[in-house]
């Protein structure tokens, strides 16, 4: 069975409210789809409503090809999983999991057939008998996934399932959640405001603000080549760097002139029309910005420029240098062997065919 999802200018109010603006979107068969953006975008409203917990209060919704406007929740053939668990605490793991089978009059054979399935799957098998007082988080939420599992449906629904886990645990729960889609199969439509849990489990993320979809695209879509400002800034960690300056053209060179006198050229790009004086907003990654010296090969001369570090984030592995440049502030990627002191001065070179130029007014790109 094919198991897409469409929205069709899909509206939702409360009263005068309207806090999902027509959005349009479509969602592949046995695809994994994250909805992020920050806290109030709208992201659980339109979880909620393909679950048919929320109306719609203009557009359609299909899924497989038939409108669920008016259907109820229990006939839609999908299962959610809830950021706080929702386990039933007076019963094992076993009632817990096979809840939804008995209130659906699933043969006693099958119930237990489809939850030792799903325990081996999920690594439950010795848990079974245990009550959710004497589980960890992870295995909690492992039981919350295993109680949709085992209504085989054709569409799994997570809502902000590992907000409540520590880090480390976060990190071994997105493992199994990507594990549990190449081995069910199933559609997956996931929501987060984790842009990190965003670009490790999705096949495409929908970015939403404001009940708006700002963008939509593989995870390194988004990241090498996002549409306005807001995505530059949400998707990555550290966000890309986003500096306000205005174009400058002298003998046929275009460069960005920013406050304090610091001027970086722009290399020259097909279909692109950059006007002199035109107000723009410059985003670099950090991992674009790197430690160099004027006989490193890597950059030409004029991308090379010298700054003052301000502040070091020691990670291991690397480091976050927050550097200014003539009163501009941007944050460099260094080496985490390398060590550089706050109040250093050191030269860092610019990969500059990475830069992005949007619009200051409109915030989109253009270049």
């Amino acid at each position: 069975m094919m198991t897409e999802l469409k929205f069709t200018n899909v509206v939702k109010r409360y009263g005068k409210t309207q806090v999902v603006h027509g959005i349009n979107l479509e969602i592949r068969d046995k695809e994994f789809l994250v909805l992020v953006g920050p806290s109030g975008c709208g992201k659980s409203t339109v979880l909620r409503m393909i679950a048919g917990l929320e109306e719609i209060s203009e557009g359609t919704l299909t899924i497989g090809g038939k409108i669920v406007n008016d259907v109820a929740p229990k006939d839609r053939g999908l299962a959610m999983v809830f950021q706080n668990y929702a386990l039933y605490p007076h019963m094992n793991v076993f009632n817990n999991m096979s809840f939804g089978l008995k209130l659906s009059n699933t043969p006693k054979k099958d119930i237990q057939r489809r939850v030792q399935e799903v325990a081996a799957i999920l690594g439950l098998e010795d848990l079974l008998l245990r009550k959710p007082h004497e589980l960890s988080g992870g295995q909690r939420q492992r039981v919350a996934m295993g109680r949709a599992m085992v209504r085989k449906p054709s569409v799994f629904l997570f809502d902000e399932p590992l907000s409540n886990l520590d880090a480390k645990l976060r990190i071994q729960m997105r493992a199994e959640i990507k594990l549990l889609h190449q081995r069910v199969n199933s559609t997956i439509v996931y929501v987060t405001h984790d842009q990190v849990e965003a670009m490790t489990l999705a096949d495409r993320i929908v970015v939403l603000r404001d009940g708006h979809i700002e963008q939509v695209g593989t995870p390194l879509d988004l990241f090498f080549n996002p549409v306005n400002t807001f995505v530059a800034g949400f998707i990555g960690t550290p966000p890309m760097n986003l500096t306000p300056g205005s174009i400058e053209t002298k003998n046929g060179a275009v460069t960005v002139k920013f406050d304090g006198g610091l001027e970086i050229p722009v290399p020259p790009r097909n279909g692109t029309d950059l006007l002199p004086g035109q107000k723009v907003v410059m985003g670099l990654r950090t991992e674009e910005i790197i430690l160099s010296d004027r006989e490193d090969d890597s950059f030409p001369e004029e991308w090379i420029f010298s700054g003052t570090t301000k502040v070091v984030e020691t990670l291991g592995n690397e480091s976050h240098l927050h550097v200014d440049f003539n009163g501009v502030s941007l944050i460099a990627k260094g080496e985490g062997r390398k060590i550089v002191k706050p109040g250093e001065k050191i030269s860092l070179g610019f990969n500059l065919e990475q830069m992005h130029l949007f619009d200051s007014e409109t915030t989109k790109v253009v270049y």
